[in-house]
């Protein structure tokens, strides 16, 4: 779909579904493929939407039992925006930049620990450490800044990170393949609040995004010409095929 993401529309669809009493608080969807059909998208699409549902308050998933409509969804967190990636790592580079800064003048050495522990754990070869460390890393410098607004803001951040799956899916596929740079990266952010130097603290992070930023466009890019390569091959082939038949 050009406007939205699919799963998006299907999302919007099931809640539609869920106003209009087709399924009340408290009961079970029907199961995936049951929906998949009623909807003409595939199962995976009506997972992504299922998650994304979840995520805004409006499903609750639970392993082994199915999916089933939240009791209270008013009393449940906002809808997540429609953002791509690139507009959450911007928006990261933005806030925690600053974050950074104000935690070098207020961080405690019991954070200064817990970091320099993150940053070790960062180097496992199990990405869910992995990738929790990293998490923890970011939330625990938002902590040290002393600043709730900052702190909500950051968890909001990252919340979009991870329920919004084309978010997700995109920082996965950079951050896997150059875990050594992440790692490096994060090193230097922690020596600059180690050093309780704002101004140091300040650039590693923006340093950090930037990096990010780099490689999604980079990614984005690669994933283009794929797709234009796979349409010439495919072109290709049926004019082959025409001519070997003319």
């Amino acid at each position: 779909m050009s406007s939205k993401r699919l799963f998006q529309s299907v999302a919007e669809q099931i809640a539609d579904l869920i106003d209009a009493g087709a399924y009340p608080p408290g009961t079970r969807l029907p199961g995936e493929r049951e929906l998949a059909e009623k909807l003409g998208v595939s199962r995976v699409t009506i997972r992504e939407a299922e998650i994304a549902l979840q995520a805004i308050g409006r499903l609750e998933i639970k392993t082994g039992s199915g999916v089933y409509v939240s009791e209270s969804p008013s009393a449940m967190p906002h809808t997540l925006p429609n953002a791509s990636a690139f507009e959450v790592t911007e928006a990261r580079l933005l806030v925690e930049s600053e974050s950074a800064a104000l935690a070098a003048h207020n961080i405690t050495d019991e954070a200064i620990e817990k970091l320099a522990e993150l940053v070790e754990l960062m180097r496992s070869e199990d990405d869910d450490i992995a990738n929790d460390a990293d998490e923890q890393f970011h939330l625990t410098i938002a902590e040290a800044s002393n600043n709730a607004a900052m702190v909500h803001t950051i968890q909001s951040l990252w919340r979009m990170r991870e329920d919004i799956p084309e978010v997700k899916a995109t920082y996965e596929s950079v951050c896997v393949h150059d875990a050594e740079s992440r790692t490096a990266e994060h090193r230097a952010i922690f020596d600059a609040l180690k050093a309780r130097d704002p101004a140091g603290a300040r650039n590693a992070m923006r340093e950090h995004f930037h990096r990010l930023l780099e490689n999604m466009l980079e990614a984005t890019e690669r994933q283009a010409l794929e797709e234009v390569q796979e349409r010439a091959s495919k072109s290709r082939e049926r004019f082959l095929k025409a001519s070997s038949i003319g």
